[in-house]
């Protein structure tokens, strides 16, 4: 096994990614990003690992990291990916996403381009408009799609000032039956996500047309000498209850479902059709 070269840093490090090498290109990998988190600063560095095993004039590895160049990063980086040879995207536990430029004649990072409100909290209970971390990241050059704790999934562009799309509007598990969970999105879908031991049978929520149903499976691994009754259906790992039943509470897909909200056997919607949709049997 192969030597493995450790360099302390004064941070803690939430995400490293290599970067990726030209296509077609026989080289190894030798640069990698970093960004860190739960720091008073936190940056994202740019690495080179040169050549392992070769020893410099004093003595040391040739091959140990050395920081090429790094810049402030406002928030925790919660993802972290390359978008190219030079760009580099970071998700922001403020919310923001930003597209990170590399300078390799002087080595140094700076700001390409930034979304700073990606993801964000509205409604009761929350300011006009409260960050929400975005969690995730994934490009596709010249595509950029993120999710964040506001349930929402956005699709940018890095020629684009604003989202060009925007997915998976409002997500709500019922208040007092938590085994239960509805969403609505952009695609016109209103689903509700049935994790309960027994989902029986049930009619349609607005008695019109058919309803369809899928079932998803829980990743299963059995432990022993656990209270079920204290774990929520999401987090379980009781064999009893390995599906969740996905059913589409609309009979055919309309315009964009903006909002919903749910009140013990009440739902309501409202969507981009100029139609509100009530129901008061839920769980009929």
């Amino acid at each position: 096994m192969e030597e493995i070269y450790a360099k302390f840093v004064s941070q803690k490090i939430s995400k490293t990614r290599w970067r990726p090498v030209p296509p077609g290109s026989l080289q190894t990998a030798e640069t990698f990003a970093t960004g860190s988190w739960d720091n008073e600063e936190n940056y994202v560095s740019l690495w080179s690992i040169g050549d392992f095993g070769n020893v410099d004039s004093d003595g040391g590895f040739e091959g140990e990291h050395q920081l090429l160049c790094d810049i402030k990063h406002h928030g925790d980086v919660m993802d972290l990916q390359f978008f190219d040879q030079e760009r580099i995207v970071a998700a922001s536990s403020t919310g923001c996403v930003t597209v990170f430029l590399h300078h390799p004649n002087n080595q140094t990072l700076s700001v390409s381009q930034q979304w700073t409100t990606a993801h964000y909290h509205t409604g009761p209970g929350s300011p006009s408009r409260s960050s929400a971390p975005c969690t995730g990241v994934v490009c596709d050059n010249p595509e950029i799609v993120t999710v964040g704790e506001d349930g929402r999934i956005n699709l940018f562009r890095a020629d684009h000032k604003e989202a060009v799309r925007t997915i998976v509007w409002e997500v709500h598990f019922h208040p007092s039956n938590p085994d239960h969970l509805f969403t609505c999105s952009e695609d016109g879908s209103l689903w509700h996500w049935d994790a309960s031991t027994d989902a029986p049978e049930k009619s349609s929520l607005f008695n019109q047309g058919g309803r369809s149903s899928t079932f998803l499976s829980h990743s299963i691994s059995n432990q022993a000498n656990v209270h079920q009754s204290l774990i929520s259906s999401w987090l379980s790992t009781d064999p009893a209850k390995d599906r969740i039943e996905i059913t589409s509470l609309l009979p055919s897909r309309t315009l964009s479902v903006n909002s919903l909200d749910v009140l013990g056997p009440c739902l309501v919607c409202g969507t981009d059709a100029e139609a509100i949709y009530v129901t008061r049997q839920l769980f009929s």
